[in-house]
């Protein structure tokens, strides 16, 4: 039911650096910071690497680039942005980690790197949440939905972030982004992606002008959840966060009810009542009030765009694979779920068509 974040393994090969190095620098920075210091690498994490640091008074989270050896996409792996962000939304109605530093002195350990508070409490990585009662799991995902609508309330203006994206034509700046991004990374032909390519473009929904922070990634499994209750201590992984489309944001997150169990770890297909987790429309109904709405309209497009943007994030991992620099010894299947995510994101598409046929 839950993995303790405690869960690490050895320094992957590529993944080392001189630790007595870090260890120094973190002295100069950190107010009370005294070695020696260890450093584990966390499981899971496709394309940031992420460190626990070990020492003999307190532990600290590293999220650090890739390697040396890794070919960064362009705006690939952008550790300086997230710990932006994270200091920005700092006291905020959003949890989140205590931040300490910011490093992109890429002499100290070869790549530019970031150093935040340890948060102990729960990762729950099947979003069934199994072993829970109904009332455990409605909670759950009442807390989940309280945060993200927060967020995207957020007065991200006055929080110094006005700059950090542009507001306005998030869709058609977002789809140009990923087919720039999957097609540089492309390792195999997907027919799907292809017209997902072509026909996203062409069948944006009127802009009705909401922006607001979008995390990017706000998914169950992002978030450390207090040891024994049904409240959110930190929203991690803020690598794909900017300024965009509240709806683009909540949308990915729906793509739960939309995928299965299996490889995407969704709950598509279950008995959610019996499992005392909300419907579908229940879930969008609770977002929509706390957040001021009277429905979303265009669902399937919003599904049919995440998966592609998912779609595109697979592909690259798989193509970190292929150049020998991915970050996880799971990059092997997350990258072979590129291809039935983009044929996913096309049955959506095709959703819309026939409705507007």
């Amino acid at each position: 039911m839950t993995q303790d974040f405690t869960g690490t393994m050895p320094v992957a090969e590529r993944q080392k650096f001189d630790v007595r190095a870090l260890e120094t620098y973190l002295a100069s920075r950190i107010g009370g910071f005294c070695g020696p210091l260890s450093v584990e690498q966390f499981k899971g994490g496709q394309s940031n690497p992420t460190f626990k640091l070990k020492t003999p008074g307190a532990e600290y989270v590293m999220r650090a680039k890739p390697g040396p050896v890794a070919k960064l996409l362009p705006s690939a792996h952008a550790v300086e942005r997230e710990f932006r962000v994270m200091c920005a939304l700092a006291d905020s109605e959003v949890p989140l980690a205590h931040m300490f530093t910011l490093c992109d002195d890429e002499s100290i350990i070869g790549r530019a790197f970031y150093v935040m508070e340890f948060v102990k409490g729960r990762v729950l990585w099947d979003q069934s949440l199994p072993g829970m009662t109904q009332g455990e799991r409605a909670a759950i995902y009442a807390e989940m939905n309280r945060v993200i609508a927060a967020l995207h309330k957020t007065d991200y203006v006055g929080r110094g972030l006005g700059d950090f994206g542009r507001p306005g034509s998030y869709f058609a700046r977002q789809i140009a982004r990923w087919s720039k991004q999957y097609q540089m990374s492309e390792t195999e032909s997907i027919p799907e992606m292809d017209r997902l390519i072509a026909w996203l473009p062409e069948n944006i929904p009127p802009d009705d002008g909401s922006t607001s922070i979008v995390h990017g990634d706000y998914r169950l499994d992002n978030l450390i959840f207090h040891p024994s209750e049904p409240r959110i201590l930190a929203v991690l992984d803020w690598e794909l966060s900017t300024i965009g489309h509240p709806l683009a944001d909540f949308a990915y997150h729906l793509m739960s009810w939309h995928t299965p169990p299996g490889g995407f770890r969704g709950i598509g297909g279950l008995d959610h009542r019996s499992l005392g987790i909300p419907t579908e429309s229940e879930y969008v109904a609770t977002y929509c009030k706390a957040t001021g709405r009277d429905g979303i309209a265009d669902i399937d497009f919003y599904l049919a765009y995440n998966m592609f943007r998912i779609a595109g994030i697979l592909q690259g991992i798989m193509k970190r694979v292929v150049d020998g620099t991915a970050a996880n010894e799971q990059a092997m299947e997350a990258g072979k779920r590129a291809r039935p995510m983009a044929e996913l994101g096309w049955q959506y598409a095709e959703r819309v068509m026939q409705k507007r046929s």
